[in-house]
């Protein structure tokens, strides 16, 4: 899976960027001026196009097309940045109230890391992990509560909007927050982000450049690798990406069918791939399953897994889900449910489910601006007539962690699910299952 990855991800890059010298602008580097301002509007432009040529609702979600984008159009005239030019493009993709339709924004000459994460849990927010080595790591700690992230309040309702802006869109070199510790002290923050230092362009006929790539790509690819741990008659099996091949879906449910009880820990997961979703469905059940109709603009084949027949897992089967799992993991968690084929523990899913296909763009003959868009192609309407957009996978039992929780390391609701399966584990040792692991940066 790794390798194909890597393939995959350096074939579309280098089609994005087809271009003369294989060099690409990175955003930031100049002064917001008219030519800025052409760049940004071209952008939104784009973005008006790829969505009446390819969103899936030909009524486009009750928005007038048109008239929006001329609305942030005239928006972007009057930005005082490029990034507020690039905050219009987004916001005119928002306005569709779609979680698979946004913008992918130019690379910048820099990369910003804020030294923590943070994640919800209910309708609160806290912070999950310190990266070691920031400034954020001397001023927050895992298990505060978020109270507000630069004067904005964080809830459920606006969670991914925030984390897209700050994260993806406008990343900050300083963040404000007011946090509650566990045993209800306030105070007030500011942090200092990591910053690192690019380069100006990219050029992918330098093989010095191409390497970095490569071994950025299979860091990243280490940190979402698979894992399960084995113990007696249970696996547990850590999700974090739906992102394998047919055979290495094979191969670690060929592990489960030694067990009797599988643990699929989908917390955090945001989805993936549809191929790997209907493999992943396929073998759990003994019978081909129709996972949802896909509405679009055009008549669609329903999304379908194929039973993988005796070879198929016939054990017991507990998900886990919380609100960082989106798209296709939501749609394995509520397979489950309306199967009946087994029991999901955790909190209520982000309610991200919808299938989209990525389109790049550029701008620029000898040296290029690269941005991109993901639009919508499908809604995905499951067996109970229902669409998890907006709505999410709510578990047959809502177990949600606490501050204290997250800041002695206990994982409740692992425990709860060995428990379950007829084990018994420590919430600490639980919580000590999958180490979490940073990216390089």
């Amino acid at each position: 899976m790794s390798s194909e990855r890597i393939r995959t991800v350096i074939a579309f890059t280098l089609s994005v960027l087809a271009m003369s010298s294989f060099a690409t602008t990175l955003i930031g580097q100049q002064k917001y001026d008219k030519n800025q301002m052409d760049e940004a509007r071209q952008m939104l432009r784009d973005a008006r196009d790829a969505v009446k040529k390819n969103y899936y609702d030909t009524k486009y979600h009750g928005v007038d097309v048109d008239a929006t984008y001329q609305q942030f159009d005239e928006r972007i005239k009057t930005a005082p940045s490029f990034n507020d030019a690039m905050r219009m493009v987004a916001a005119f993709l928002s306005s569709f109230k779609d979680s698979h339709l946004f913008f992918e924004p130019p690379m910048r000459p820099y990369k910003l890391d804020c030294g923590f994460r943070m994640q919800l849990f209910g309708n609160t927010a806290f912070v999950t992990r310190v990266r070691p080595g920031t400034d954020a790591e001397l001023k927050v700690h895992v298990g505060d509560e978020i109270v507000n992230y630069d004067t904005y309040s964080v809830n459920r309702a606006d969670f991914h909007d925030l984390s897209y802006t700050f994260n993806t869109l406008m990343p900050q070199p300083k963040t404000q927050l007011n946090l509650r510790d566990p045993d209800g002290n306030t105070r007030e923050v500011m942090i200092d982000s990591k910053m690192k230092q690019g380069v100006k362009t990219l050029d992918f006929t330098n093989d010095t450049d191409i390497e970095k790539y490569i071994r950025l790509l299979e860091d990243e690819d280490h940190v979402v690798r698979q894992r399960w741990v084995e113990m007696g008659d249970i696996m547990i099996w850590k999700v974090p990406e739906f992102n394998m091949e047919d055979d290495e879906v094979d191969h670690i449910f060929s592990v489960a069918r030694k067990h009797k009880m599988l643990i699929l820990d989908l917390r955090g997961d945001p989805g993936g791939y549809a191929l790997t979703l209907e493999r992943m469905v396929g073998n759990v059940f003994d019978h081909d399953v129709r996972i949802a109709d896909r509405i679009g603009r055009k008549e669609l084949k329903p999304a379908v897994a194929k039973t993988l027949g005796d070879r198929a897992f016939g054990g017991k089967i507990i998900v886990l889900v919380d609100s960082g799992s989106a798209s296709a993991s939501e749609l394995f968690a509520r397979v489950i449910q309306l199967e009946k084929r087994g029991v999901v523990l955790g909190d209520k899913s982000a309610g991200a489910v919808m299938e989209a296909r990525g389109y790049g763009y550029k701008q620029g003959m000898d040296t290029i601006i690269s941005y991109g868009f993901s639009v919508t192609e499908a809604d995905m309407i499951m067996k109970d007539g229902a669409s998890l957009e907006h709505v999410g996978v709510t578990p047959d039992e809502i177990i949600l962690p606490t501050g204290r929780d997250l800041s002695t390391g206990r994982d409740p609701v692992m425990a709860r699910a060995a428990e379950l399966a007829g084990a018994s584990i420590e919430p600490v040792q639980a919580g000590k299952l999958f180490p979490y692991e940073w990216v390089v940066f």
